[in-house]
């Protein structure tokens, strides 16, 4: 099935532009840099209410965490990075299934064309931008497939692999720090191009594939398992490669396996080469995920 992302769009209103100007006019490093202190306090009282009140506020079932007393976690950022009980989130068991890799709501998915990605109506931007002008790994996907994954708060954080992969590059490209609200993608042009991320590249039996995290206000770092937290303070694009120096280890990671984790809520973009997927027939914008529910199908075995 061709998915057409316009058909869904909703049109930008006055109190998304305006909720944009404003974003537009804050430090968003400083909020940033401020909400990462705050999130990292482990003062008991101050800790415990933060918790207790973003459980309440975000309705948030502390009976699917591994720690479900919320007094137990050291800082409110080991709560919200929580881990889910493996029974919460079980893994699609076709061998075909390409796996959601997070929690949260499909903004929009479809195919790349012409190099450039579908944002929102009348919005979108490229692959070549987005890529950090990685001109060999854009050629490797171009004509494929994307889709853009929205976290909000209330969502389970930590990202997993959506096929079992070698990781081959990592960038971190610096950039804004607008939120990835609905109402900005609507209206911030280039949002996801625009935004702090990190590109994870990896090689997969079925050809090359992209997870792109997404930074926004407030989340002041991201992590992966294999490198910790990235943030580096350059504001050039910085890259690592993976598997090729002895006696480095290649990081080998298998479809479900967690890769990575978000400080506070964001975005995740995934990228396919042509012809290697197909998007699930249930899915367009809104349309909410779950970490290992099947998102799309294998249309070839060898990439």
């Amino acid at each position: 099935m061709n998915h057409h992302p316009e058909n869904t769009a909703k049109e930008a209103g006055l109190v998304d532009k305006l909720f944009a100007l404003l974003l537009y006019l804050l430090p968003h490093h400083l909020l940033s840099q401020a909400m990462h202190w705050l999130t990292r306090i482990e003062w008991p009282p101050l800790k415990d209410r933060l918790i207790k009140g973003a459980i309440r506020l975000y309705r948030v079932d502390m009976g699917l965490a591994v720690q479900q007393d919320p007094t137990a976690y050291p800082s409110f950022n080991a709560f919200f990075t929580r881990a889910l009980q493996p029974a919460a989130r079980p893994l699609a068991g076709e061998p075909s299934a390409v796996l959601s890799p997070v929690d949260g709501a499909v903004s929009q998915l479809g195919r790349i064309e012409d190099g450039r990605i579908f944002q929102a109506k009348g919005q979108s931007y490229t692959l070549r931008e987005l890529l950090g002008d990685d001109s060999e790994w854009c050629e490797r996907f171009a004509e494929g497939h994307f889709a853009t994954l929205y976290l909000s708060p209330r969502d389970y954080h930590r990202i997993h692999m959506p096929l079992a992969g070698e990781l081959k590059k990592m960038l971190h490209i610096p950039g804004r720090l607008f939120s990835v609200s609905p109402s900005t993608t609507r209206v911030v042009p280039r949002l996801f191009s625009r935004n702090e991320r990190v590109v994870n590249l990896f090689e997969t039996e079925h050809g090359p594939m992209a997870v792109i995290m997404v930074g926004a206000i407030f989340v002041a770092s991201m992590d992966t398992v294999w490198a910790g937290t990235v943030a580096p303070l350059s504001r050039r694009i910085s890259q690592w490669r993976y598997g090729q120096q002895k006696p480095v280890a290649p990081v080998t990671l298998d479809k479900g396996d967690e890769m990575g984790r978000f400080n506070m809520g964001s975005t995740v973009v995934l990228l396919f080469p042509k012809d290697a997927i197909e998007w699930s027939d249930q899915l367009s914008a809104d349309t909410k995920v779950q970490m290992g529910q099947q998102i799309a199908t294998l249309t070839r075995s060898t990439g």
